[in-house]
């Protein structure tokens, strides 16, 4: 293989780049899972990563992917055959519905078009006709990493609320948390989906169950099978700061590290840099002459930007060109939007530098690819960036 200078620019919606601070705290000799020093780590990631779900509820930590969170939230809660509501927001909602049919529940697939998020009304309009109350849950992705599309869960919850109906409401994190503003307690969620790859700029391994108590009080009488995945010895052992198994000590060691770059950083001045990312990459892509895939403003996703294909052009043949010419990784179109769009990841370890050298990429891979386009994309993410760093500065000094 011939030699690339330069660092490989991964910029697929996660798994995102693993900051060397990360990297040097998983760099430790593992020790034993039983002794003191690990359960006075575990009792700080344990209390630390409560404050990123922003609740004061237990959070549940397994070594795995996502999915496995997914399989944890369900079948801790829910029995055979119990219906589960959800919307067809796009790939990772699809995946979600099928992991639940698998595992023995029924859905209603509120159908949607994947170019926007969940809709509130929708839920509370199919919720208040259940006057038996046969729907058990609410099932919705926060953000959409196949659209770049963000569903509003506090309007979700206020439209369960509004409709009076006792299903259970459980949200996918996985894209956003740590990356957008996410409150489990303050929008009434109760079984938050997450994982370490993305905002919490881990590599891939841990995901997370964040519970309410209606949600600890249904996995008491809950009659779906599930061994390795049940909360209740998870939650008796993690109290004294221990696990049931084996856990991912050296994951946990980045883990910690995470939670505390996040808060040094602050968690307001996070949410607000994935907006601004998100604000600077639509406007290079409208100055591009091209689409964002995501039809609604307000549901814009500061996690990434899918962007739609001119016609006749393909995504995957622009993806191979900026990779072998440039050295970087974009995010491929899924299922029907295969080979249709390309995902731009602006999220997790990430600045308005790497940003400007993110586009400069595409606007370089455009042109070397043959897709029509306008020039000029890059100058207008650093006019959106600029404006962003003079309001900024102005706010300071009003202070």
């Amino acid at each position: 293989m011939t030699y690339q200078p330069g660092r490989h620019f991964l910029q697929i919606p996660g798994p995102s780049n693993v900051p060397d601070r990360i990297l040097r705290a998983m760099d430790r000799p593992t020790i034993d899972h039983r002794g003191p020093e690990f359960q006075a780590m575990a009792k700080r990631v344990l209390a630390g990563i409560k404050t990123i779900f922003q609740t004061t509820n237990p959070v549940i930590i397994y070594p795995a992917s996502g999915t496995g969170a997914w399989e944890a939230a369900l079948v801790n809660t829910l029995s055979p055959g119990d219906l589960v509501l959800m919307s067809e927001t796009g790939q990772f909602a699809s995946l979600w519905k099928k992991l639940a049919e698998r595992v023995g529940l029924k859905t209603e697939f509120l159908p949607g078009d994947w170019r926007h998020g969940a809709d509130p009304a929708a839920i509370g309009e199919r919720l208040a006709a259940d006057t038996d109350h046969r729907i058990k849950a609410v099932c919705v992705v926060h953000n959409e990493t196949s659209t770049g599309c963000v569903s509003p869960v506090a309007e979700v919850r206020k439209a369960i609320d509004a409709a009076r109906h006792p299903a259970l409401f459980m949200v996918d994190t996985i894209s956003s948390l740590g990356s957008l503003d996410y409150r489990h307690d303050t929008w009434g969620v109760d079984v938050t989906v997450g994982g370490s790859q993305k905002g919490l700029m881990l590599p891939p391994g841990l995901s997370f169950n964040a519970v309410s108590d209606k949600a600890i009080a249904a996995s008491k009488s809950a009659g779906l099978a599930r061994s390795y995945w049940a909360w209740d010895e998870m939650l008796e052992m993690n109290a004294n700061g221990f696990f049931p198994f084996t856990p991912a000590t050296n994951l946990l060691y980045g883990l910690e590290a995470a939670i505390e770059m996040l808060h040094e950083e602050g968690l307001d001045a996070v949410f607000a840099r994935h907006r601004r990312h998100g604000a600077a990459t639509r406007a290079a892509v409208e100055a591009w002459g091209l689409e964002v895939l995501c039809a609604d403003p307000a549901q814009h996703s500061g996690v990434l930007t899918a962007v739609m294909m001119p016609g006749g052009k393909g995504a995957d043949a622009l993806r191979k060109t900026i990779l072998s010419r440039f050295d970087m990784s974009l995010g491929a179109g899924l299922a029907k939007l295969a080979d249709k769009v390309f995902r731009i990841g602006h999220l997790g370890d990430f600045n308005d530098l790497t940003l400007i050298g993110t586009l400069g990429g595409v606007e370089m891979g455009l042109q070397a690819a043959g897709v029509p386009h306008r020039k000029g994309g890059v100058d207008a993410a650093m006019a959106v960036l600029a404006a962003a760093a003079s309001g900024s500065e102005a706010r300071q000094a009003a202070e």
